[in-house]
This record gives structure tokens, sequence and C-alpha cells, in this order.
């Protein structure tokens, strides 16, 4: 960043490179599994980085950081849709997908369920779920990019896996590890 700071392209080209296809993951997850939408965000966030690269925080990891501005684009994204936050828990436990009634379930099916299921759950959640075991963030780290307490994060988590366990029993024989 202190590079891209100094006007150096390849430093920003190398940052491109490296986080493009985490960043569009995480805003094609976060926004309702569009792809347009996570590639104007995409293409937003890297112009935040190129209109004010000064806005960084050496004293943060750059993937901290970026995941932090990421997030609050995705929050202001919320509010402007007018979605609400508060995680709905009687919605969240209903079915939210169509169960196949043939017990052979292919790999791909799977991963579609999952993922569905994931959608299904609140913002709050699902941004503290893909950011911890997706992303691969510490606690801490997640807690600072969502701005919360780390107790807080652990409660989305262990909310988040209980919830996506319960939807998903019926796949357990299904999925090996």
């Amino acid at each position: 960043m202190q590079q891209i700071v100094s006007g150096d392209q390849a430093a920003f080209s190398e940052l491109y490179l490296r986080y493009k296809d985490r960043m569009y993951y995480y805003f094609y997850r976060m926004l309702g599994n569009s792809a347009d939408s996570a590639n104007d965000f995409l293409q937003e966030l890297f112009m935040k980085l190129i209109e004010k690269p000064e806005s960084y925080n050496p004293e943060y990891r750059f993937s901290t950081w970026l995941y932090s501005v990421a997030n609050n684009m995705c929050k202001n994204e919320y509010r402007r849709r007018g979605i609400r936050q508060e995680f709905q828990e009687a919605e969240a436990l209903e079915p939210q997908i169509d169960y196949l009634s043939d017990s052979s379930i292919e790999h791909e099916q799977v991963v579609e369920k999952i993922f569905a299921t994931l959608d299904s759950l609140g913002e709050e959640h699902r941004s503290a779920f893909l950011l911890r075991y997706r992303e691969g963030f510490s606690i801490k780290e997640v807690a600072e990019i969502l701005e919360l307490p780390e107790g807080t994060v652990k409660s989305r988590l262990f909310y988040a896996k209980k919830l996506l366990a319960e939807k998903l029993e019926y796949l357990k024989d299904e999925i090996e590890f």
C-alpha cells in the first residue's frame, strides 16, 4: 500500500491479482449471489484503493483492512436496499431449500444445498461464517473486520454452525469427509 500511495502501478496490479477472486466471492455471497453486484462492488472496492490509498492504516494487516472496507460496503448496500440486518430466528429455522427425494445426491448438489442454506442465514451470521471458514481469518481478525467484540463473533459462529447442522441434517449420510 505504501508503494501504491507513491503511485506504483505494479504494486496495485499485484494487490488486485492477489485479492480479486477472494473479494469477488465475498461480495457474491454477501449480496445475494448476484454476479453483477459482485463485479460492481469489486470494481468500486479497488477504485477506493486507487482514489484514497492513504486511508489504509498500516497498523492492520492489509487483508483485514480490505475485508473491513468490503464489509462496510455491504452494510451500506443493505441499508440502501432497506434490508433488515436483524436476524430473524423463525425465518432462519424454516426450510429454505427444496429437498431432494432421491437418496443419491451428487457432490455438486450437496455443495449447492450447503450454499443455499448458508444464504438463508442472516447477513451478520453469514459474514462471520464466510470470513472465518472460507477466508480463514482468526476470530480476532473477524472481530476487527466486522467491528464487533470477539465474544459476539464466537456467538454468531456457534449459532450459524448450529443452524447449518440442523438444516443440513438430512445430508449427513451423503457427505464424506
